[in-house]
């Protein structure tokens, strides 16, 4: 595949808004014939714990995406991952500073993944970070 249809998706933040942002752009880059590479770290990787608690919200906007029932950003991931050609990957640093067992995270996670073989997977790609 050609760089121009590789996208890598750094996903740091642990703001609803960033995490919505992130699974749109993961979700609609991988139903559009994109390889999507997404890397979750930092105050992201506990939003993915299988019955985490929704993130906060920054402003305004993500009270709205609650109240108006915007499809939830976990929901997009994962449909990401079964319609499209995404690979979502939780930063090996993180679980291991997080203590994250691997069995605790949500199953449509790839395996971790360290910081060199992400950028090593999206090299010459557009690389987007929330």
């Amino acid at each position: 595949m050609s760089a121009a249809n590789k996208i890598g998706i750094v996903v740091v933040s642990g703001s609803l808004e960033r995490l919505q942002m992130a699974a749109m752009m993961a979700s609609v880059a991988a139903v559009s014939d994109n390889e999507v590479t997404v890397f979750l770290s930092m105050n992201a990787l506990q939003y993915f714990r299988r019955n985490a608690p929704r993130p906060a919200a920054e402003g305004e906007f993500g009270e709205l995406l609650v109240q108006k029932k915007a499809p939830e950003f976990r929901q997009l991931f994962q449909s990401a991952v079964e319609l499209g050609d995404a690979k979502i990957h939780p930063c090996s640093m993180a679980v291991d500073i997080l203590g994250i067992d691997t069995s605790d995270l949500e199953p449509w996670l790839g395996e971790p993944l360290g910081l060199t073989r992400f950028l090593s997977q999206t090299q010459g790609a557009q690389v987007w970070s929330f």
